[in-house]
């Protein structure tokens, strides 16, 4: 059962600098999302003691269409998806977003809320700026609000493109980009999902998935049981993948600085 992010106090809670220096994780830091790692020193201790550190455990609901979005969540693990629910209640998956990016943009540009909702596929860790911190930030226009706007149409790019995906690549092709863009936002090359979770995301048939998973993995590509795919050669994903894959990943490798770990490994798409 997905649920609604119930944890948001009514008013902005006061935390003095010492009580946010101890609760600071101690392998896990606001620079593990890129957004705030691109900041300059000045923005980022400015805005430091404003970020509250809050866990996105599985199924969490981070915002429901249509909500407030009282918060931005700067993403540092795990994954979340951007869905819309159609009348009949099937969730369709049109984006996605990592420690690349954030989450509750409508809080800063006006909107308040949208008409998708935020779920946590992936769980993770975040750090969360109140609504009014947010827009504070974007009315200096200053580091924090020209990433942000990048970091949208980097978004807007991905949405786009996984639209012309659906419309004119394979099920199979489809599949290898979920699973690339999902790799990229993990540390690891195994995810834990089923093949009726991917089909709704996909908006497909759960035997479409199970037919095309079942190529991959006779292909020696993935190894899937019991709801684990363990990715074994992604050579061979990149091999089997339409080039909606490499076109997001070059909008946002354009638009977002990256990490010194990314920063040292080659292009995957030259």
């Amino acid at each position: 059962m997905l649920e609604l992010d119930s944890c948001c106090p009514c008013a902005e809670p006061h935390r003095p600098t010492t009580y946010w220096n101890r609760a600071l994780p101690a392998l896990h830091t606001p620079r593990q999302n890129r957004i705030l790692a691109a900041l300059p020193r000045e923005d980022y201790e400015r805005l430091l003691p404003d970020l509250e550190a809050v866990p996105l455990p599985l199924g969490r609901t981070v915002y429901r269409a249509d909500e407030r979005e009282k918060h931005l969540y700067f993403l540092t693990a795990g994954i979340v998806s951007h869905l819309y629910v159609t009348r009949g209640g099937a969730p369709v998956e049109f984006a996605a977003t990592g420690n690349e990016g954030v989450i509750g943009i409508a809080s800063f540009l006006g909107g308040e809320s949208m008409p998708n909702q935020s779920v946590v596929y992936s769980a993770g860790y975040a750090y969360r700026l109140w609504e009014r911190a947010a827009k504070s930030e974007f009315e200096r226009n200053g580091p924090l609000a020209q990433l942000l706007m990048r970091y949208i149409y980097a978004l807007v790019a991905q949405a786009g493109q996984i639209a012309v995906c659906n419309r004119h690549h394979s099920l199979q092709q489809q599949l290898c980009r979920w699973l690339l863009a999902r790799l990229d936002r993990m540390p690891s090359s195994e995810l834990s999902m089923t093949q009726d979770q991917i089909a709704d995301l996909l908006g497909v048939r759960r035997e479409s998935v199970t037919e095309a998973a079942g190529n991959l993995q006779h292909a020696g590509v993935i190894h899937y049981s019991r709801g684990r795919i363990a990715v074994l050669d992604r050579s061979g994903l990149e091999a089997r993948v339409c080039e909606c894959y490499a076109v997001v990943k070059r909008e946002y490798d354009r638009l977002l600085p990256q990490t010194s770990a990314q920063s040292r490994q080659a292009e995957v798409f030259a």
